[in-house]
Parts: C-alpha cells; structure tokens; sequence
C-alpha cells in the first residue's frame, strides 16, 4: 500500500545519493517524464536515466535546486505530492529574480508504484510556473545568450 511515509522514504533515499537506498523505492525499469519545453524536458528510460537528470538538474543549479514538500496524496497504487521548487542557475548573479536565474514555482510529482517501488513519475507544473520552469532550464538567458548544456 502507498502512503505518506513510504513517498517521503522514497525521496529520503533519493537525497541521501545512496545507490542501495534509492534502489529499495525507485525500480530499475521505472521512467520519468519531465514537462516542459527545454534541455531537460522528455521521459528518462530506467532508474539510471533518472539519475542522470537529477545529477544534471545539480549541475545547472549549481546544486542550489531543492524541493519543499507541501502535501501528498495516496490511493491504489499512486501517490501524488505537491512540492515548493527553488534554485539558482550556476554562475547567475546572487540577488537576481530573474525567472532566467531563479526558480519559484510550486510542482506535482504523479507517482506510480509498484511493489512499493517507483515505476513511473510526471511532475506536473501550473499557471505561470511552466513559463518559469521552460526560462530557468533553457539553454537561453533573458538576453539570448547560449550557456553551454
């Protein structure tokens, strides 16, 4: 059965960067759709796919990205939780709100589970979120100018 615990221990053991820990909640097989219109949008294949766009989603913030949990929902097989997304882009200047530099959105993870582990995962954004999200990730800053992926 999926409940609240089980979706925090399962990003809990993502966090932590321990293979073995995220192999107990993430399957192998699982895939992940990220939204939008950017270098990083489109569905990652297998458990080392997904880790490999986490590992990129650091590198381009920086390390600075981070995720605030607001709420989780359970049923039959599903769990969705509602999250406070921020980050800076790398090398963007400190204070600047620009959404090119700085990410402030709220997201929904739609999680599909299976045996108590990650099968499937879409996050989903809202509003003027997705615009944000699109500008934070692209490859493009406010002036047009190309950052190297």
């Amino acid at each position: 059965m999926v409940t609240p615990d089980l979706v925090q221990a399962a990003y809990d053991a993502l966090a932590s960067g321990e293979e073995e820990r995220i192999a107990r909640y993430w399957a192998q097989d699982m895939r992940w759709m990220v939204p939008g219109h950017h270098q990083l949008a489109g569905w990652y294949e297998g458990r080392a796919g997904f880790l490999g766009f986490m590992a990129e989603v650091g590198r381009l913030s920086g390390g600075s990205f981070a995720m605030k949990p607001i709420a989780v929902l359970t049923g039959e097989g599903y769990s969705a939780d509602v999250t406070h997304n921020e980050g800076r882009r790398a090398g963007s200047p400190e204070g600047s709100t620009s959404p090119y530099d700085f990410l402030n959105i709220d997201v929904v993870h739609v999680l599909k589970w299976r045996d108590g582990q990650v099968v499937e995962g879409r996050g989903a954004i809202f509003g003027d979120g997705t615009a944000r999200f699109d500008q934070f990730w692209s490859q493009l800053d406010a002036d047009g100018i190309r950052h190297d992926a």
